[in-house]
């Protein structure tokens, strides 16, 4: 058996997710923090969290407007959580929210609009604040000025041209960095004090949502509960960053992966694969002043997380890349190369800045990630690393992973061999990060329930028609079940997702070698809804919310019961924390 302390245990729960007696229809704050007392109590060592940085008007915590400030739509809003607010209007305002406060799924717009109003009346009164908070909010306007500054006037600019605009639509007057700030300091000479206001109100927010934070990271200190982040491979392109500092950015190309073959039902996808719509990075560029841009972004992240995740670290390397917005998707749908390359004036989506066609380019590949990633673990100042490498893996980025000391993802029902056997649990990496998904796919149970709905409409099918892949969906289930010791039927029928299979498959996990191994709270309950659905927007992506507060859950023995048992597999495992 491993010694405690090593191995750690983790829940995946995005800070949207809690509900908690008295939040405005979203996990704030205040939620997490219950949730890190819940972990310490349980043996959980860390707490999975997805960034938590502005998006702005989207829901993506993905695609942020900047890669410092935090998304106001966490903070706890609350009498002496927030200066110059009474309990009396917070009950006014969560009655106006109506069934979006208790909803099954996060209602963002009305939510939003909610906080905004709380927030604005708190910014109205908070000259009248006493002066340890006036002294502490100046401080943090000093201390944070090399980022606060471009953002506020970002979203000063948001804020006169219309929230739904992307700073390319602006008038000419604020069509570049130098053009805006001349544009604001004209504004200034008409009415200087409303738009200092406005910009000391989103500094404000933003010195609220880092003292919160702060606090939450002080009591996971407290509790030796581990808090971890997550750092998006790209940056929205209608950023602060990328407005301000363009000459970092490739404008002209966007992020993405490349198509998967068959099996996509979306077909641009299928086409020509996906496209995220985030900028590529001047590597080059950010090499000349020691890839400061990034050194100062995992530094800020590290005063809230002892861990953190680096998504999509094939992007390191190499990326896939877009010569066109995903705006324009759908005028490339059914084209050919050649129709498509009219519409770009000869350009493709390829490798940036090379394929991994040859040896020469894979070693030149891995040496741009090797000059890239060892800047970052220099920024990372002793936090833990994961490195998200799923996907389609160069053979040399896992070797090169191990090189440098960061933990790859091992997910048991896709690391299979050449005749379709899983990878034994003894047999992962210790430096590795065991888990059955991501936020990106459904949990196990929801796996294992939607195998046997594709096997059983293929059983109620007429002869010769099929119902989806039946043959993936048995593989599925028979890997999952060899993988976790669980008997294989010899006539078929595949048995209905149970107590006792849940059990024996987070043993399993938990039992690997890998020295991290997370469930996702939906496998903590056998909940089967996603987090999100790559490739969609709206609809429900990144709106879900658990069903019960966490006293909910203790006062009830039937919900209590998974996180006991949770607490034992920890113990049993070797997992405990020291």
């Amino acid at each position: 058996m491993h010694p405690s302390g090593k191995r750690q245990a983790g829940i995946l729960i995005p800070a949207f997710s809690p509900r908690r007696e008295g939040d405005l229809g979203i996990g704030d704050t205040r939620a997490l923090r219950g949730w890190i007392d819940w972990a310490a109590d349980h043996g959980v060592s860390f707490i999975q969290l997805l960034p938590i940085y502005e998006n702005g008007m989207e829901e993506s915590p993905y695609s942020a407007i900047s890669s410092a400030a935090l998304d106001p739509v966490y903070l706890t809003i609350e009498e002496g959580e927030i200066p110059g607010l009474w309990a009396a209007e917070i009950a006014r305002v969560r009655h106006q929210l109506g069934p979006a406060l208790d909803s099954a799924w996060i209602d963002y717009p009305a939510v939003r609009r909610a906080k905004r109003e709380l927030l604005e009346i708190a910014w109205s009164r908070f000259n009248m604040a006493d002066q340890t908070d006036s002294k502490e909010f100046a401080k943090f306007i000093e201390e944070e000025s090399d980022w606060l500054v471009d953002y506020c006037e970002f979203r000063w600019l948001m804020e006169q041209h219309g929230e739904s605009l992307t700073w390319d639509q602006w008038p000419e007057s604020c069509s570049t960095p130098q053009k805006a700030r001349d544009y604001i300091a004209k504004m200034r000479l008409c009415d200087g004090a409303a738009i200092d206001g406005r910009l000391g109100f989103f500094a404000f927010v933003q010195w609220l949502g880092f003292r919160q934070w702060r606090v939450v990271r002080a009591h996971a200190d407290l509790r030796h509960v581990k808090l971890m982040g997550d750092v998006p491979i790209g940056i929205n392109w209608h950023s602060s960053d990328v407005f301000f500092q363009s000459d970092a950015f490739h404008l002209n190309w966007c992020a993405g992966s490349p198509p998967e073959g068959g099996g996509q039902e979306n077909s641009f996808f299928q086409q020509w694969g996906q496209n995220w719509g985030v900028p590529l990075y001047r590597w080059d560029s950010m090499k000349t002043n020691g890839f400061s841009w990034w050194q100062a972004r995992i530094t800020r992240l590290t005063e809230i997380f002892q861990m953190f995740r680096l998504d999509h670290i094939l992007g390191f390397y190499r990326i896939y890349a877009f010569p066109w917005r995903p705006e324009r998707n759908r005028e490339f749908l059914g084209l050919t190369q050649t129709q498509a390359a009219e519409l770009t004036g000869g350009r493709l989506p390829r490798w940036f800045p090379r394929p991994d066609d040859t040896d020469e380019n894979k070693a030149a590949n891995r040496a741009d990630g090797e000059l890239r990633l060892r800047a970052i673990l220099t920024a990372s100042r002793g936090a833990e690393v994961i490195a998200e490498d799923l996907g389609w893996v160069p053979d040399y980025v896992r070797p090169h992973l191990a090189d440098l000391g960061l933990a790859g993802f091992r997910i048991p029902h896709w690391d299979c061999d050449a005749f379709g056997h899983p990878a034994p649990a003894e047999e992962f990496p210790e430096h590795s990060f065991a888990a059955y998904s991501t936020h990106d796919h459904d949990p196990v149970n929801g796996i294992w329930r939607g195998c046997l709905r594709v096997i059983q409409e293929h059983r109620e099918k007429p002869t010769g028609q099929s119902a989806g892949n039946v043959g993936g969906a048995e593989q599925t289930l028979r890997v999952l079940s060899e993988f976790a010791g669980i008997p294989i039927p010899d006539d078929g029928v595949w048995p209905a997702f149970t107590e006792g299979i849940r059990l024996r498959l987070i043993r399993a996990l938990f039992e690997s070698n890998s020295r991290y191994a997370a469930l996702a709270v939906t496998e903590l309950f056998g909940l089967d809804e996603r987090i999100n659905e790559p490739g969609t927007s709206g609809g429900r992506n990144w709106c879900f919310r658990l069903p019960w507060t966490l006293k909910q859950i203790a006062a009830d023995p039937l919900l209590d019961e998974p996180c006991r048992k949770l607490a034992v597999v920890i113990h049993l495992t070797g997992r405990s924390p020291e």
